[in-house]
């Protein structure tokens, strides 16, 4: 092998050859709106069966499962939303 042919070693963090930079990369482009609006409805199917755990549990008496299902309604309807408005 000639020199030129010989692997390099590499530090960490250090970009292969033919690998883009980090701030060479492709800019973010926002998903299509048929897209954003599947995702918001798959999250707003799973806020509901959360909010039907948390309903059940609560109606159950197990206090620490409905605050949990709650909390995971909640979250999956904000997830959902950021999906929808930013993209």
């Amino acid at each position: 092998m000639s020199h030129a042919q010989e692997p390099q070693e590499l530090r960490p963090g250090e970009p292969r050859p033919n690998e883009p930079r980090l701030d060479e990369a492709r800019p973010h482009e926002p998903r299509p709106l048929i897209e954003r609006i599947g995702l918001a409805v798959v999250a707003a199917v799973l806020a509901i069966l959360f909010g039907g755990v948390a309903a059940a549990s609560w109606i159950g008496g197990e206090l620490f499962l409905a605050i949990m299902g709650a909390v995971g309604c909640l979250m999956t309807l904000w997830v959902g939303a950021v999906t929808l408005v930013r993209g």
